[in-house]
């Protein structure tokens, strides 16, 4: 079988799993190739993303590891076995990687904790308020990138899980665009917030003790919470964090996050009272 050319985040973290899974039973890369009757190389492919591996084969590695947990491996089973083709993949070649890969794992993702300092999250945005983000990337994106982002954009919205929005005034007051464009957004994100699914805090100027909680990011359900992933904004792209002392921490920053901000009730009246100001 041919070795992928670039393996995408979800492949890339069963790939992580299995690797945590033979250093914690303590044996090389050789001596689990020997156990699977198959060769170091084998296994190194298999650890780095650049090859799959069979359910059967991934519950042989499991057993030789002497991992007992039932539900982990049978996630991991899922992620190895899936065979889905997502909407996503008409964009691959065309938009950067990590687009791709935050579209995949909103998909398989069981609920969505977001924070947002600066910017309304790309999830609830209006289209002129994509456009107005995606227009102020330097270099300037030509007009085909520029609709390209866009449609991936508009495309992500189409999800339907929980999803719990923590939004600094900040972001709610910063004007990527203009004034009719800063009310649309303000109205539209209200809109979205007495949906079943969608829960939006305010976390006002005018509060005391925020600074410590304060953090960016968006914190992805997985399967089981070992599974989980956490997003962040870097310079050159985003980042995956997936290490469960740092998602630890995350859900940490996250329900400090939301007992400091107003409920959602005071929330959508904030947010209303803002739009009427423009």
């Amino acid at each position: 079988m041919a070795l992928r050319r670039e393996p995408t985040a979800r492949q890339m973290r069963l790939a992580i799993e299995l690797r945590r899974l033979r250093d914690a039973a303590g044996l090389t890369a050789t001596e689990a190739a020997a156990l699977l009757g198959t060769g170091r190389v084998q296994i190194s492919h298999i650890e780095s993303g650049l090859a799959g591996v069979s359910e059967e084969r991934l519950r042989r590695l499991a057993a030789h590891y002497a991992c007992t947990d039932e539900t982990f491996v049978n996630a991991l089973v899922a992620m190895a076995t899936d065979r889905t083709r997502g909407w996503w993949e008409e964009y691959r070649g065309r938009l950067p990687t990590s687009f791709l890969d935050l579209a995949e794992l909103e998909h398989h993702a069981t609920f969505l904790h977001e924070v947002a300092i600066l910017y309304v999250p790309g999830l609830l945005q209006t289209e002129d308020y994509a456009r107005a983000v995606f227009s102020s990337r330097v270099p300037e994106l030509t007009d085909d990138e520029l609709g390209l982002r866009l449609r991936h954009r508009m495309r992500r919205q189409r999800i339907n899980l929980p999803y719990d929005l923590v939004i600094h005034e900040a972001a709610l007051r910063i004007r990527v665009s203009d004034r009719a464009a800063a009310r649309a957004q303000l109205v539209k994100l209200v809109e979205l917030s007495e949906a079943d699914n969608i829960t939006v805090r305010v976390v006002p100027f005018d509060l005391d003790g925020f600074g410590r909680a304060a953090s960016a990011m968006t914190y992805v359900g997985g399967p089981l919470p070992k599974l989980d992933t956490v997003v962040r904004d870097v310079p050159h792209g985003l980042a995956f964090i997936h290490s469960e002392a740092q998602l630890s921490a995350f859900r940490t920053r996250f329900r400090k996050v939301e007992a400091v901000a107003l409920d959602p009730e005071r929330s959508r009246d904030f947010i209303n009272r803002l739009a009427k100001e423009l």
